[in-house]
């Protein structure tokens, strides 16, 4: 586990960026696939934690949720809009081929669980603002702590192309995003806050807010 800003702990992984799991402050955010509870619990060994917190519904950002809220005795937060398939654990995509869906159901995705808060837009959680990003996922959720610009935004964008494994800036794929449209209308929003360091669900942190304003004003209408 490494110390990205005052506060904000990105957990390790194999490979690493691959799927992120951040723990701010007392806050766990994501909780990567069902394979990962081991990795996320041994690295938690010792702090206080206190809630888990989704950016969205997804099986690579829920698959842990259930274990490490039992585990732990803690609630979990999640967007308003992706709290009935977080509760049904009915989180397929619906654009994904089948075949994709039921290796995930297999491997990847987490059961069913209660969420205890339904995030929305202005809530505050562990010192960051809640900003509604959605496209990606209809509840999809992203953090923003305007002291020192930190921004932690999900699948809004990713910083590595997640089939190759590659590093750079990318949308998240089509066939993982129901509304891309709207998704790029979260990106916009987000590049113009102008972070001073994003933290992706997928690739390396950025510090470099012209990069991302490039990469967003660069992207279809």
């Amino acid at each position: 586990m490494r110390e990205l800003a005052s506060g904000v702990h990105m957990l390790s992984g194999l490979p690493p960026n691959g799927i992120n799991v951040y723990l701010v402050d007392d806050v766990l955010i994501d909780a990567a696939t069902r394979q990962a509870e081991r990795r996320i619990t041994r690295q938690l060994r010792g702090r206080t934690v206190r809630a888990h917190a989704l950016t969205h519904a997804h099986p690579d950002h829920q698959g842990s949720s259930h274990a490490i809220c039992e585990r732990l005795g803690i609630p979990l937060w999640c967007g308003r809009d992706d709290v009935a398939v977080m509760e049904s654990g009915m989180v397929e995509n619906p654009k994904a081929p089948g075949w994709l869906n039921a290796a995930q159901r297999r491997w990847w995705t987490g059961p069913a669980h209660p969420v205890d808060r339904a995030l929305s837009e202005g809530d505050e959680v562990a010192g960051f603002e809640v900003l509604d990003t959605p496209g990606h996922s209809p509840g999809h959720v992203a953090f923003w702590r305007e002291s020192d610009r930190v921004l932690i935004l999900g699948d809004v964008l990713n910083n590595m192309h997640v089939f190759t494994g590659l590093p750079g800036l990318h949308e998240p794929p089509a066939i993982f995003t129901p509304d891309p449209a709207r998704n790029r209308a979260s990106a916009r929003r987000l590049a113009a806050l102008r972070p001073e360091l994003v933290c992706f669900g997928h690739g390396a942190p950025l510090r470099d807010p012209d990069r991302l304003s490039r990469f967003v004003a660069a992207l279809p209408a």
